[in-house]
């Protein structure tokens, strides 16, 4: 079921509602744009459209959307009609690196020519209520999400565009202790980073640290090839 938050990004992006839902190539798009680029607008796992967008991109220019809550509002009722008995903040803010946690499902779509990731860090709002069936795992369900504001967007098509968006200041051989730092994000994380940017061919591993696995920049490694090539 579609999100208040799905259906505000949708016009976020593409005011006139007429250019939402269009059948193209046998899939539904969620809004085109004046220029003909495709908008897709995932507020879910991006590894649900993997398929979809690989064979898009063959054919079309697109922007896939994918929001990450750096604030959230949590809401809760008592009961889907009913009233919000409590309003608190959640104690997660997603940042800019909460994308690998998405892109490690979407390496091969990314990094295309034709494709633009939108990572847009925004404040919602949600709206819990109990569950059907309680759990222990299982304390609450989301009826629904709304979007307050985006307070940035981050636009990247290439793996050197997302590792300079993260400001990344590393030693030329570095460990996932030394990225989880560098990046601010704990290092469960950073291992995803590190796999998603070696699958990506932007670092690679050049030996071990005790049991951690080593990487060079490639852009680094390359300067330095040249800096010791012999002169002809």
């Amino acid at each position: 079921m579609a999100t208040t938050l799905h259906e505000q990004l949708k016009e976020y992006y593409v005011p006139d509602k007429s250019a939402h839902e269009v059948d193209l190539d046998g899939f539904r798009i969620d809004a085109v744009d004046g220029s003909g680029r495709l908008i897709e607008v995932q507020c879910a796992s991006l590894a649900a459209i993997r398929d979809k967008i690989k064979v898009l991109c063959d054919r079309h220019q697109i922007t896939v959307v994918r929001p990450l809550a750096r604030r959230k509002v949590l809401l809760k009722k008592k009961r889907q009609n009913g009233k919000v008995v409590s309003r608190r903040c959640s104690p997660v803010h997603e940042t800019l690196p909460w994308i690998f946690l998405e892109l490690v499902h979407f390496i091969g779509p990314f990094p295309h020519p034709h494709l633009t990731l939108d990572i847009l860090l925004t404040e919602q709002e949600e709206v819990r209520v109990p569950p059907k069936r309680r759990t222990w795992r299982r304390r609450y369900r989301v009826l629904d999400r709304s979007l307050i504001r985006v307070e940035k967007t981050v636009s990247v098509r290439t793996a050197d565009d997302l590792w300079q968006q993260l400001d990344l200041e590393l030693p030329d051989r570095f460990t996932t202790a030394d990225l989880a730092r560098a990046g601010h994000m704990p290092r469960w994380l950073a291992q995803k980073a590190a796999w998603c940017f070696r699958r990506m061919q932007r670092i690679h591993p050049v030996g071990k640290q005790g049991n951690s696995i080593v990487y060079c920049d490639h852009s680094r490694d390359g300067a330095a090839a040249r800096r010791n090539r012999p002169a002809a």
